[in-house]
């Protein structure tokens, strides 16, 4: 059986997966890339300096960790429906 909180979290983890690719980076030298196609370099100096507060430190600390734990594959699926 489903708990709803259960349900709840797979729905909110998908929504923000979804985020990823819908995100475009505002600033910097990547300025206009989808934050799911940030390289993980990039990735990796903002997880040293600190990532921005809000909605956009979110995605880019939840895509550090795709990246830095080789789960890209993730967001195959995600990809295809676009």
């Amino acid at each position: 059986m489903v708990i709803a909180s259960e349900t709840a979290a797979a729905f909110g983890a998908s929504a923000e997966l979804q985020r990823l690719l819908e995100v475009q980076m505002p600033y910097g030298k990547y300025a206009g890339r989808l934050i799911a196609d940030l390289p993980g370099h990039y990735l990796g100096w903002f997880a040293r300096e600190g990532f921005p507060r809000g909605e956009l430190g979110r995605l880019l600390a939840l895509m550090y960790e795709i990246d830095h734990n080789d789960l890209r594959a993730l967001l195959f699926p995600l990809r295809q429906g676009r």
